[in-house]
């Protein structure tokens, strides 16, 4: 990031001709003193040469405190320092602009010209520093609109409770949702559309990061003559679904993937009919009758309902949902305490009938 100050300004050397560039510097600059620079070209006179300035605006603070106290034991434990890291910044300082700054007045420290003269330009230009770092503040509730993404499911079925409670506890922030899939969930948070994601793992993306919330089983659907009441998970053999017909998420979706997976490792290929993005959509197809598919169990509980629900014998296939957020060095402060919160709220949301936490 670079913040531009157009102008010209009298300088320590006389004219600055140029714009000032203020840019990031060392983010490890002691004290604590966020690590600024100030860059800038000096020139003594028109026909001069330009001579390329860099300045840190920690140094300038330290500049400042000796100025102020006109001792460098003072100023070095005005700034939790030690006199020789302070002494050794103002050296710096010095050569960098190519003139002295203190002379030795007894026992302290007394400033040139050219020092006061800087002094003259650093102050204004720390009081900027302030505002800008005051204006990018990692504010927790920061003002900006929050974004959210989730797959249907999740949505539909475990977010209703949570999302109210979150309402409620951010009430200043315009909070947007978005349905997508795990892929098109990722690309987002990269390219910074989205803030936070609820995503299916498995998901193999080294640039997010990942804190899983809760495991949820994928069930077999076969088509029921008549309703079904309550809730029986049963027992199917292999062999009849060599030959079944399946609707399943598209071959491109992760969901797909799992399944495919799951499929293969129990020697089942799978004779696809159908393909369908929605949950909801492939259970209203399985009710009618055009084939077997799997989906997670909170989708299945709904009441009547004209499908069985089966494992396969001795297997089980689950996944993870988890909030997911881009890898940054600097993340948003809103977004680590909306993660927080949906984490405590889905965990003590957990139930055995998901449309029972919903109700909650």
């Amino acid at each position: 990031m670079t913040r531009r100050l157009k102008g010209e300004t009298e300088g320590v050397y006389g004219q600055v001709r140029s714009a000032l560039e203020i840019v990031p510097g060392s983010a490890t600059a002691p004290g604590g003193v966020r690590g600024w620079q100030l860059v800038t070209r000096l020139s003594k006179s028109p026909r001069d040469r330009d001579i390329l300035v860099t300045v840190e605006f920690r140094q300038l603070k330290l500049f400042l405190a000796v100025l102020d106290t006109s001792s460098v034991t003072r100023a070095a434990a005005k700034v939790n320092l030690t006199p020789g890291a302070v002494s050794l910044q103002l050296q710096s300082l010095a050569a960098e602009l190519r003139t002295d700054l203190f002379v030795r007045c007894g026992r302290c420290l007394a400033p040139t010209p050219a020092a006061l003269r800087l002094a003259e330009h650093a102050r204004p230009m720390l009081v900027l520093m302030r505002q800008m770092e005051q204006e990018f503040e990692n504010d927790p509730v920061d003002g900006r609109p929050f974004h959210l993404a989730t797959g249907a499911t999740t949505l539909i079925h475990r977010l209703g409770r949570p999302l109210r409670l979150l309402r409620k506890r951010f009430p200043d922030t315009s909070i947007e949702i978005t349905v997508s899939t795990t892929e098109d969930m990722a690309a987002g948070l990269h390219s910074r559309r989205f803030d936070l994601a609820i995503v299916s793992l498995p998901f193999s993306d080294t640039g997010l990061e990942y804190t899983p919330l809760f495991e949820e089983e994928l069930l077999l659907l076969k088509p029921a003559a008549r309703s079904v009441s309550g809730w029986h998970v049963g027992s199917i053999d292999v062999e009849e679904l060599q030959s079944a017909p399946f609707l399943l998420y598209p071959s491109r979706s992760n969901m797909r993937r799992m399944i495919d997976a799951f499929l293969a490792e129990a020697g089942i290929t799978p004779r696809i009919v159908m393909e369908a993005d929605e949950t909801e959509a492939i259970k209203k197809l399985v009710e009618s009758g055009f084939g077997y598919s799997m989906l997670p169990a909170s989708a299945l509980r709904t009441q009547p309902r004209f499908f069985q629900v089966y494992r396969i014998a001795g297997r089980k296939l689950t996944r993870t949902q988890a909030l997911a957020t881009a890898r940054t060095e600097h993340p948003r402060a809103l977004t680590a305490a909306i993660a927080e919160f949906l984490r405590q709220a889905l965990a003590g949301n957990q139930s055995a009938d998901p449309a029972q936490a919903q109700r909650a």
